[in-house]
């Protein structure tokens, strides 16, 4: 098994080419090959010498990206993939065109694309849209997951192991690759040329903070701002507490969906460990900049959380924090013992929030048909479906 160049720190990729008796600045040639040009082959980096090439080969060296070996496509755009790492493990990543409604109200530039679009859009002014084009790329960071929320079916898989740096940002460069984006002005550009990240794909990003955080200095690295990177988290404590005290850090979600620990810890355990009050006190610790908000997921299951109740309960448990609403609507998975809310029920709910001065929206489901909604990632290749591509 090659020893992966892609996810090395640029300081590390100095000691590799130091190491082969060359300049410390050949460091900086191969991480510009690696991530910002997306080679996926060591014969691809002309700015270094066959002889070099041939001597990191030598030692046993390749780029190490993942590895697309299915493709699922949907009705709507969007596609699955799997993504097989290099110890033969699989997890799924998500390519949305245009993106799922999540980043609105957040106060970033990615919001002010979605909002700006959206505006465009209901005008008719398509050229003009153009402009903010733009896609989501859901990346998972664990194969499988260990927090066993009922409602999802990766908890279905159990945890594997941890993702690596290297293998959480390469699953962004092999779907950037695989769309041929060239990332930076829309202009002239036949693909999206801005990309959003969501980390909210298979595992629990805080359960693996480390490496987590070290994908995203990489992503930086390759010309992803972390106000375009948004990581989910069920309430890890320690990793909220760590992630307060980063410098630069992507937009945080958190993956409430319930109003009291009543129903939260019946549909997700992890709450016997850090219950809501406990949750709210470390996110209170956050240094939130002033484009910066926390957005507070709630998956609504019908007849569980999605009264007029459990509306006004959610509103006094998050008035007074710097926060938006993101209201997921269930998506259906085999054997789950959940259903869908009403629509005109989650309208209800919605506004209720909006009523009482709190930003709510309904985040958009994206390949439902394909299981790459919120929640379905379970191993496209275990499933059985069709996939198409590879």
């Amino acid at each position: 098994m090659a020893r992966p160049l892609f996810g090395l720190p640029l300081d590390e990729l100095a000691g590799v080419v130091k190491g082969l008796g060359q300049p410390g600045y050949r460091g900086g040639q191969l991480a510009e090959a690696i991530y910002r040009q997306r080679v996926t082959d060591l014969s691809e980096i002309t700015t270094l010498s066959e002889g070099l090439r041939e001597a990191l080969a030598a030692e046993g060296y390749g780029v190490g990206l993942p590895e697309i070996v299915q493709a699922a496509v949907s009705v709507d755009g969007t596609e699955r993939y799997l993504m097989r790492m290099a110890d033969g493990e699989t997890v799924e990543t998500v390519w949305m065109p245009d993106g799922d409604g999540g980043e609105r109200g957040d106060g970033s530039a990615a919001a002010e694309d979605e909002e700006t679009e959206d505006a465009l859009a209901a005008r008719g002014d398509a050229e003009a849209a153009l402009k903010y084009r733009r896609a989501t790329i859901c990346v998972s960071s664990q194969v499988g997951c260990a927090v066993n929320c009922q409602f999802c079916l990766t908890a279905k898989l159990g945890i594997r192991r941890n993702l690596t740096a290297g293998e959480i940002a390469g699953q962004v460069a092999a779907v950037l690759n695989r769309h041929k984006v060239e990332l930076g002005s829309s202009r002239g550009n036949p693909t999206p040329a801005r990309i959003n990240l969501v980390f909210m794909g298979m595992g629990e990003p805080f359960l693996n903070y480390e490496n987590f955080m070290a994908a995203v200095r990489l992503l930086v690295y390759m010309r992803i701002p972390e106000a375009r990177m948004t990581v989910s988290t069920s309430g890890i404590l320690p990793g909220i507490l760590a992630f307060a005290k980063e410098t630069s850090r992507p937009k945080l979600a958190v993956s409430l969906n319930a109003p009291n620990d009543a129903v939260r810890e019946a549909i997700m355990p992890i709450t016997r460990k850090w219950n809501i009050a406990a949750l709210l006190e470390a996110l209170g610790t956050i240094p939130l900049s002033r484009r910066e908000w926390i957005t507070f997921e709630y998956v609504m299951l019908g007849g569980i959380n999605d009264s007029l109740a459990d509306a006004d309960e959610l509103i006094a448990l998050v008035r007074g924090i710097k926060c938006k609403i993101n209201l997921i609507v269930w998506n259906a998975g085999p054997n789950m013992p959940y259903h869908e809310p009403p629509r005109d029920g989650v309208l209800a709910f919605q506004n209720r929030v909006i009523d009482a001065g709190i930003p709510a929206y309904i985040r958009r489901p994206r390949g439902r048909d394909i299981y790459a909604a919120c929640g379905q990632l379970k191993r496209t290749v275990e499933d059985g479906l069709v996939a198409i591509g590879g």
